[in-house]
């Protein structure tokens, strides 16, 4: 009996010092490293209020929200604004809008700065590649709004620039911006040229964590630079092209709104009406809450299945994933 009794008042023990040992040991760490943890602090924050304390309005779809009642006060009603979103005459219209400017963007943008880091990474000299890299990295800087000023004045039918180039050569001015079936190349590579030589800072900083010795064997064996490219630069960052591609795919939804809302006129809104643009003139424009936070969720659900899936797939194929 004595030694039964003993037993739990051994393990009570053991489960206190461990519990005081670790309780020891984080208080070490915070005390040794505190100046990161505050260092850090802001961000988290940030993400914490207007990331997750935001979700506390996601119920909003599932009710009919009316401001006298609040969201608690306001009744559910199920999945009644996700079946108004899907029975309308707009649904289609603004997914094939939406998909389609993702899918171009991606198909178009994806590969650019991969490219533009594998010449960068090739140059000589030094002088000309940090100049290239100016010039490309300074459109990023342009608001958005300014870009699309640009934009409304550069294609514009009667003083834009493009036009007199166009009209020079004998050439019939264009109104670009009245055109549905240009709108999606002129959003998509603005977008290009603004943030393409962005994009290669990561890819030229994976380039720079290639052994040298790659480059040494590769040379003395005789290797053209496009052999070089081939086989030491794009294995050497297929990672991260892998896990850029699959961030990539989870935003394929969130098309940005400033650009497209700045850009888009009743002449061109058959192609320019796309998911955001549509929560915007639902929740902002017409009151109706419940309506556009309904989207905004299926878009999303979307893009969380869609990371989902392209993670795993990743996952399988090449064994490089988020997680």
């Amino acid at each position: 009996m004595e030694i039964a009794k003993s037993v739990p008042k051994n393990h009570a023990k053991t489960g206190n010092d461990a519990r005081l040992m670790w309780k020891r040991r984080i208080k070490k760490i915070f005390s040794r490293d505190y100046q990161l943890y505050l260092l850090c602090l802001p961000a988290l924050l940030y993400i914490i209020i207007f990331d997750y304390i935001p979700m506390y309005g996601i119920q909003l779809a599932f009710k009919d929200f009316t401001a006298s009642k609040g969201i608690w006060g306001s009744p559910w009603v199920g999945f009644k604004h996700f079946e108004r979103f899907f029975g309308s005459y707009q649904f289609i219209t603004v997914l094939k809008n939406t998909l389609g400017v993702s899918i171009y963007e991606l198909l178009a943008g994806f590969p650019i700065p991969i490219i533009l880091a594998l010449l960068l990474n090739q140059a000589r000299s030094q002088r000309f590649k940090k100049v290239v890299q100016t010039v490309t990295y300074a459109p990023h800087f342009i608001s958005v709004v300014v870009l699309s000023s640009m934009l409304l004045i550069f294609l514009s039918p009667s003083v834009g620039v493009v036009n007199h180039i166009i009209a020079g050569f004998g050439g019939d001015k264009i109104n670009f911006m009245a055109r549905p079936d240009l709108w999606k190349s002129i959003f998509v590579w603005s977008g290009i040229w603004q943030n393409a030589g962005w994009g290669t800072v990561i890819y030229i900083a994976a380039l720079s964590s290639i052994s040298p010795e790659l480059y040494e064997a590769a040379k003395m064996d005789g290797a053209s630079k496009f052999q070089i490219i081939r086989h030491v630069d794009i294995p050497g960052i297929s990672q991260t092209m892998v896990i850029l591609f699959i961030l990539s795919m989870g935003s394929v939804m969130n098309v940005g709104f400033q650009k497209a809302y700045l850009l888009q006129n009743p002449l061109n809104i058959d192609a320019s009406e796309i998911i955001s643009t549509y929560v915007y003139k639902m929740g902002l424009e017409s009151n109706q809450f419940s309506y556009s936070t309904a989207i905004g969720l299926f878009n999303t659900m979307v893009n969380i299945i869609l990371l989902i899936s392209v993670n795993r797939i990743a996952k399988k194929l090449s064994g490089s994933s988020l997680w």
